[in-house]
């Protein structure tokens, strides 16, 4: 297993050394970058699989290397790589999505400009996120966490030329950035209490009581912040549907495997931390469950298709999030669970929603219909991808759902239990809303007249994600929880077991059955609206019309935002601009026209002529005499006091 994992290293090499050989020899390759990015990108994907499988099979203590970077006085930081159960499961999923993705690019991008361009940012992005995952101390982690937010930002305004890309790009990049300052401070207060940027000797000195309690909180929320970032969670979530501005392939990396992962990876990363201090749990359950039903809320109404799939990823997100928050064993491992399963079934939605505006050139739900004829195997697999985010079993988000409903269950969080079981009810009816509208009906659009399906190299990469949307989430059922008992046999998991035992959840059945209950609700009231129309959704929209403004409007927090930090930002500068030049700089032009005053008094004085000069010794004179004259009389006593 050791010869394996001294490998490891090699994952994230893969990635950069295609993008080195693209950047360098982009303009000779031109499409054929596609086959460069592609090969090395699935080199990577079968020495990650190769580390996985050995470490499923085998379990183990984690394996990690580390050479000295540099020191500062008596502390060293290193550099390195660490394989652990969690990043051993994340490096599969980077790497498999990734090679799926540069493969359907290469049908989706045909005929593109800047074709070899896209591929170099595709493999960076690929390198910086595998590069994140397998860091093993925070310090490397930021390093390529940045790297991963410059990424998003060249391919979310890949298409510079369109005043909506610059515009979400430059949004994503700053409230990212926001998020970046939290982890920046935590990371440097967790320095300053341990000595170490290490996840290993952090975690010991706070096992150990090495770090006072209220520091914990403190980091353990900031690191949070971060991840709030980078996940879309609420309230830094407007970028990420905004995000959608970039090629489709890039939502799909973007969602399922890369940037908004990383946020979910680093709380699972850093877990024994918030082990450490229930507020911090607490916050991230609460936030995560916020977010879940209100990013659910907002896909309700609204009409790109991209855009429904953007807030469904910030509500899967927030499931995420809130299962991690749930204290316990169950809730970390069914965070990790449906953060695995998720990466399947939105590659494979967004990956078929890109099949669909390639075909009918449009985003718009309400200009398409018709389509499951004229593109059966993008319908089928859509159609699995839906059913699979919407729980129903046996598809894999069924079971990774049910693992988050039951760790709420037993953890006696009813309201964050209501919470999910409401939002997985809007998640089945939007998403079949978002079907129903796209493949049943008539065409609405001449888009949809010359409508055909993709070609191969397109639908091969969404059959694959439609196979593990299905079998995926057998890893983890009720019956065999392999994966449960795998993740927990790990460092991270030791502190978890340590806290709170193996955990394994046994959740009352009617817990499971509401969840499907629910589901198919939300999928039988979609279908009377928008497949068998026997319910006027207009009427409906028109009944609740109040609701239905702030979701389609997305509760106004883009205008709220723009109005509370952009313009009052812009009319704070506006009034400091105005301070500066007529007070400060008013005040240093009065001292500079006082002394060019004083100068050009003097000039006119020194000018050279005699008769000026005995002038003005006369007149001194004569003022001296005055005043002598008056100091020595009665009346200049008087006068003078």
């Amino acid at each position: 297993m050791d010869t394996i994992m001294q490998y490891a290293w090699l994952i994230p090499l893969f990635p950069l050394l295609a993008f080195v050989l693209i950047l360098s020899f982009g303009r000779q390759l031109k499409e054929g970058a596609a086959y460069v990015g592609v090969l090395l990108t699935g080199a990577a994907f079968v020495v990650a699989l190769m580390t996985f499988w050995t470490r499923f099979q085998e379990g183990a203590t984690d394996y990690s290397f580390a050479i000295e970077w540099l020191r500062i006085g008596d502390k060293a930081i290193n550099m390195g790589f660490e394989v652990n159960q969690l990043n051993a499961l994340m490096l599969v999923i980077v790497t498999f999505v990734s090679t799926l993705v540069q493969l359907y690019s290469k049908g989706y991008m045909h005929g593109d400009d800047r074709f070899p361009v896209f591929y170099q940012y595709l493999a960076l992005f690929t390198f910086s996120m595998l590069g994140l995952v397998i860091s093993p101390n925070l310090l490397q982690v930021y390093i390529f966490w940045e790297l991963v937010g410059v990424c998003s930002f060249l391919l979310v305004g890949y298409y510079f030329y369109k005043p909506e890309a610059k515009a979400a790009a430059k949004k994503a990049f700053i409230m990212t950035r926001i998020g970046d300052v939290g982890l920046f401070i935590a990371i440097a207060l967790l320095f300053w209490a341990t000595g170490s940027f290490d996840y290993s000797e952090i975690f010991n000195a706070v096992a150990q009581g090495k770090v006072a309690p209220g520091l914990i909180t403190l980091t353990a929320i900031l690191i949070f912040v971060g991840a709030v970032g980078k996940s879309g969670q609420f309230p830094l979530h407007t970028w990420l549907p905004d995000a959608m501005e970039g090629p489709t392939p890039v939502s799909a990396l973007i969602h399922a495997a890369t940037m908004v992962a990383a946020g979910v990876y680093l709380v699972a990363a850093s877990f024994p931390l918030f082990l450490a201090s229930d507020t911090a749990l607490n916050v991230v359950a609460y936030v995560g469950g916020f977010t879940a039903i209100f990013a659910a809320s907002i896909g309700l109404t609204q009409r790109d298709i991209k855009r429904v799939l953007a807030y469904s990823t910030v509500s899967q997100l927030g499931y995420m999030m809130m299962a991690l928050g749930i204290a316990g064993a169950a809730g970390y491992v069914a965070g990790v669970f449906h953060l695995m399963t998720h990466a399947f079934f939105k590659a494979l939605l967004f990956l078929a929603a890109g099949s669909v505006i390639h075909a009918v050139h449009t985003q718009d739900i309400f200009e398409m219909g018709g389509l499951w004829k004229k593109m059966r195997v993008t319908g089928i697999v859509f159609l699995i991808g839906c059913l699979a985010i919407a729980g129903i079993p046996p598809f894999a988000g069924f079971w990774s759902k049910e693992e988050i409903l039951g760790a709420a269950y037993a953890a006696h969080r009813m309201d964050l239990l209501w919470i999910a079981l409401i939002a997985a009810g809007f998640t089945a009816f939007y998403m079949f809303r978002l079907f129903f509208l796209t493949f049943t009906g008539k065409g609405n659009s001449a888009g949809v007249d010359k409508a055909h399906e993709s070609p191969g190299v397109m639908t091969l990469p969404m059959i694959l994600l439609a196979v593990l949307a299905v079998v995926a989430g057998f890893i983890n059922t009720p019956f065999a929880p392999a994966l449960h008992h795998w993740l927990l046999d790990s460092s991270v998991g030791g502190y978890i077991v340590q806290k709170y035992g193996e955990g394994e959840h046994h959740a009352a059945s009617w817990v499971a059955v509401a969840a499907i209950l629910v589901s198919v609700g939300g999928i039988l009231l979609a279908y009377l609206m928008y497949g068998r129309r026997s319910i006027n959704s207009e009427s409906v929209a028109k009944g609740a019309s109040v609701l239905y403004t702030l979701s389609y409007r997305k509760y106004y927090f883009d205008e709220i935002y723009e109005f509370v930090f952009v313009r009052l930002l812009k009319l704070i500068g506006l009034i400091l601009n105005l301070f500066d030049r007529y007070i400060v700089e008013g005040l240093v032009n009065l001292v500079t026209a006082i002394t060019v005053g004083i100068g050009a008094l003097n000039a006119r004085m020194q000018n050279g002529q005699v008769q000026t000069y005995g002038l003005v010794v006369l007149v001194g004179v004569v003022l001296l005499v005055v005043g002598l004259t008056i100091s020595l009389t009665p009346l200049g006593g008087v006068l003078l006091g």
